[in-house]
């Protein structure tokens, strides 16, 4: 099961280079990443080659950070499609971490979302939508 990481970061040149520095400087590969930021505070949602390894790399480095298993969604590339996701989940009280898109083909877009407890999530939702668990 793939696991991702969301790193709570400050808004400010350089810190997402001194993140990216500090997991490069053990040997650990980003597979997957996205960033975004909002006033003082930003975000990095991160897959790593090395999970526990990242995980020790941000406690001693003093990041907040929250961690969890992803599951991979299918659904259909057009509006709405991300709103009826989340809707669903929150209706089931499932609380969404991270959201990556991960692929687009064929008029269906991959989402991988980091939830606060995934085996709900996969009874919430329709299970020809699981593309990965």
């Amino acid at each position: 099961m793939v696991q991702h990481i969301v790193v709570q970061l400050p808004n400010r040149p350089g810190e997402l280079a001194h993140l990216a520095r500090a997991l490069a400087a053990r040997g650990i590969n980003l597979v997957h990443a996205a960033a975004c930021g909002s006033g003082s505070i930003a975000f990095a949602y991160l897959e790593t080659d090395r999970f526990d390894e990242a995980c020790s790399v941000l406690r001693g480095s003093g990041y907040q950070f929250l961690a969890g298993h992803t599951i991979v969604v299918e659904r259909p590339d057009e509006p709405g499609a991300l709103a009826d996701l989340a809707e669903e989940l929150a209706a089931a009280g499932i609380n969404i971490e991270g959201v990556m898109t991960c692929g687009h083909c064929n008029g269906k877009v991959d989402l991988a979302i980091t939830v606060d407890d995934v085996d709900k999530a996969k009874d919430a939702l329709r299970r020809e939508e699981l593309v990965a668990v």
